[in-house]
């Protein structure tokens, strides 16, 4: 996976793309994608969703 605070829109292939937590699609050029970061036991954690509705339904 890439940097998740790298340009997301350049040379990124569907194959190098975080996949949404939710519907497991590769995000590639999404404007509407959504990063969820937290710390676990000293550890950075990054969830990334599609758009703000797979984010909600994640988290139901």
């Amino acid at each position: 996976m890439v940097d998740p605070t790298s340009d997301l829109g350049e040379d990124v292939t569907e194959e190098d793309a975080p996949v949404c937590e939710t519907c497991e699609q590769p995000i590639v050029q999404l404007p509407t994608h959504r990063v969820v970061s937290s710390i676990e036991d000293g550890t950075a954690v990054h969830l990334h969703f599609c758009d703000d509705d797979c984010r909600a339904d994640y988290f139901v």
